[in-house]
C-alpha cells in the first residue's frame, strides 16, 4: 500500500512547549519538534478517522536558534496577563511520515481504500494542506510543500550526535489504543547527522496516565464523508 509522504516544513517561529516551563506561565520551547506537534501538522494536511499518521523521522535544516518575546496570553477570568515566551526562530525541517489504517475503528472498515487516501493526501500536500499549519501553537504560522527527504544541506549534517534529554513524545488517545484512557508519552531523543528518528508510540517506555477519556463516535454517511464523495468535493 502506498502510504508514505515527505515534505518541507518551515516558519518564522515555533513553540514546542516544554511542559515543565508552563508551571510559571512563561513558556519555553523544546529545541526539537515533538512527535505530537508533527502529527498535528499531518492532520492539517489531510486526515480522516479511518487512518492514523505515524511520523518516521525529521531532518533539521536550519540552525537551532531561540528568541524571547513578550506576550499577552488570555487569563481564565477575562483580560490578559504579561508573560515571556521563548520561541524557536526561523525554523525549517524535512519530514517523512506514513499512515496506517485505524483498526480500532471497525465501523469505518469500508473506507479503507488503498491508493485513494494516498492520492488525496498528496494532492492536499501539494496545495499547502487542507487547514492552517502551525508549529506547536496557533500564533506560529507555518507552511508545507512536497520534497525529497535528505535533499539539500542541513545545519547539522556533519555532527555525529546531539542528545536532548527526556522530552514529551505524544498522547495515547482512546480511538488509537482501544482503551478509554488518555496517556502521555516521553522519550530521550538523539539527533544523528541532523536526523531524528522517532520511535513508534508503542515503543515509548515512559508513560503517564492523564485522565479517563471516551472515544468519539464516527459513522460513514453521517459524520464521516465516504471517500468517493470526498473526491468529488475536491
Amino acid at each position: 500500500m502506498k502510504n508514505s509522504i515527505s515534505f518541507r516544513l518551515w516558519g518564522r517561529y515555533a513553540l514546542f512547549t516544554d511542559p515543565i516551563t508552563k508551571l510559571g506561565g512563561e513558556k519555553c520551547s523544546y529545541h526539537l519538534p515533538t512527535y505530537e506537534a508533527l502529527k498535528g501538522v499531518l492532520k492539517s494536511i489531510y486526515w480522516k478517522p479511518t487512518l492514523i499518521w505515524h511520523v518516521d523521522r525529521v531532518r533539521v535544516i536550519k540552525p537551532l536558534r531561540t528568541q524571547t518575546k513578550g506576550t499577552k496570553p488570555l487569563v481564565m477570568n477575562g483580560g490578559n496577563s504579561l508573560a515571556i515566551y521563548t520561541f524557536l526562530h526561523e525554523v525549517e525541517y524535512q519530514i517523512e511520515a506514513h499512515f496506517e489504517w485505524n483498526t480500532h475503528r471497525p465501523e469505518l472498515a469500508a473506507d479503507r481504500i488503498n491508493g485513494k487516501h494516498f492520492a488525496i493526501a498528496k494532492r492536499a500536500l501539494s496545495k499547502g494542506g487542507r487547514q492552517d499549519i502551525f508549529l506547536g501553537t496557533r500564533e506560529c504560522q507555518a507552511y508545507v510543500e512536497p520534497c525529497e527527504f535528505g535533499e539539500g544541506v542541513g545545519a547539522y549534517d556533519d555532527i555525529p550526535e546531539l542528545g536532548f534529554g527526556i522530552m514529551f513524545h505524544g498522547f495515547d488517545y482512546p480511538d488509537e489504543t482501544g482503551t478509554d484512557e488518555l496517556f502521555s508519552r516521553f522519550w530521550s531523543p538523539t539527533l544523528k547527522q541532523g536526523v531524528l528518528n522517532f520511535p513508534r508510540p508503542e515503543q515509548c517506555e515512559h508513560r503517564r496516565f492523564v485522565r479517563k477519556m471516551a472515544v468519539k463516535e464516527f459513522e460513514l454517511d453521517e459524520n464521516v464523508l465516504p471517500i468517493a464523495m470526498q473526491e468529488e468535493a475536491l
